[in-house]
């Protein structure tokens, strides 16, 4: 899944408007727009701050173990034990 879906889909999950989003992530509404259609590059800082507000930790473990953000968590799990040689 690419990024700017992926945030898309943590705003919404999160029962967000564009404009809440912008009043904590301390930018205007149009460049949350911009992020959520891939025409602005979201920085690193800008994405931990995004999973803290939408209340994603799975995203974050997600990007630091550079997996499939697609996946549901409970996969990414499997395929951890799977790579790692534990089962």
């Amino acid at each position: 899944m690419e990024m700017a879906k992926a945030l898309v889909k943590m705003r919404k999950g999160a029962k967000f408007s564009q404009e809440f989003m912008a009043d904590r992530m301390e930018m205007s509404r149009s460049n949350i727009a911009k992020l959520e259609t891939g025409r602005v590059e979201l920085k690193a800082e800008d994405l931990l701050k995004w999973c803290k507000i939408t209340n994603n930790p799975e995203m974050l473990m997600a990007l630091y173990a550079a997996v499939d953000i697609a996946a549901p968590f409970t996969q990414m799990i499997t395929g951890f034990i799977r790579l790692g040689g534990l089962l």
